[in-house]
């Protein structure tokens, strides 16, 4: 299902390849469940599970709902990650709308809760598909953390907010703010001390929030450190002092993702992949679980959605 191999695996051929998703779920879960950081709600710092957000796509969901459920019960967010991998910038918005609503409705049935977040196949919300925000907010979609702040060949909105914003449309557009701590509440070089409060200009209509994914600033360029590929291929020390730099200069909180098949190191080699698309998927599986069993070690984690219950993102509302 991955956008680079879309010209030589189709997706009605999907079905006919082995399924390795279960078991890659699994090893996620196994790893969230067996390592624990300490809680900020305890003086003597008790070990507190790590509960995560998986963005599922809702073909997966369709054809495999027990693991959906599976993810639910261990605590974990389920969110959205569209129907079946249709890039959305390859897509009209009546289709994007359709897309996004039916994977929202399978993701619904399945655990009878309502999903807040979406996050696009290959971050394919850039600037020439910023509709689909406002699509998003209209089909009851709260958050959204498809935007990467960066240049790339398949996706980016170099010049977006590298931190949380709040979408905004108006007549002459979307616009994108900043969401500003209390300085009544912000601690000193941590970030977490104070909510977020907002003030849309008059005239501004809300549409969600965004939580782009991380990024670190040198040399005036943006570079990712969010997590995929950059997480494998980057040296492990470069990235955790990128993610430090984050939370400890910026105080802000840094978004990290992995796919399923990032800890399978077994998986079937695809033929007839670019060179470039080849190394960007191989390179280091065998590195991801021990890297990330680190990662885990040293940083505290959380979901969006209790991120956002955590910090409430617009006055007045839960």
């Amino acid at each position: 299902m991955v956008s680079a191999f879309e010209k030589v695996v189709k997706r009605e051929e999907w079905e006919r390849h082995e399924s390795r998703i279960e078991p890659n779920v699994e090893r996620i879960l196994e790893i969230l469940g067996t390592l624990t950081l300490p809680s900020d709600d305890s003086i003597e710092k008790t070990p507190a599970p790590i509960k995560a957000t998986f963005f599922c796509l809702g073909w997966i969901a369709q054809h495999y709902p027990q693991i959906i459920r599976r993810i639910h019960e261990q605590g974990h967010e389920i969110a959205s990650h569209g129907f079946d991998h249709h890039l959305v910038y390859e897509m009209s918005p009546d289709q994007f709308r359709e897309d996004a609503r039916k994977s929202k409705g399978i993701l619904e049935g399945i655990i009878s809760e309502e999903i807040f977040g979406y996050r696009a196949p290959s971050y394919s919300i850039t600037e020439e598909s910023l509709w689909a925000l406002e699509i998003l907010g209209e089909e009851g979609y709260r958050y959204d953390s498809s935007i990467f702040p960066i240049h790339h060949d398949r996706y980016g909105i170099p010049w977006a907010p590298r931190f949380p914003f709040l979408v905004g449309k108006n007549s002459q557009g979307f616009e994108f703010l900043p969401l500003i701590r209390d300085p009544q509440g912000a601690g000193s070089g941590s970030f977490g001390r104070g909510p977020f409060k907002i003030s849309p200009p008059t005239g501004l209509s809300e549409v969600l929030v965004e939580f782009p994914l991380s990024t670190v600033r040198a040399l005036g360029q943006n570079i990712p450190i969010a997590g995929g590929g950059y997480f494998r291929i980057f040296p492990y020390p470069l990235l955790k002092r990128g993610l430090q730099r984050v939370n400890r200069r910026d105080c802000q909180p840094f978004v990290f993702y992995l796919h399923p098949w990032e800890l399978d190191p077994g998986q079937p080699r695809i033929d007839g992949l670019s060179p470039l698309s080849s190394y960007r998927h191989y390179k280091n599986l065998g590195r991801t679980k021990g890297r990330l069993e680190s990662l885990i070690q040293e940083f505290e984690f959380c979901s969006f959605r209790s991120f956002w219950n955590r910090f409430p993102l617009f006055k007045g509302k839960d």
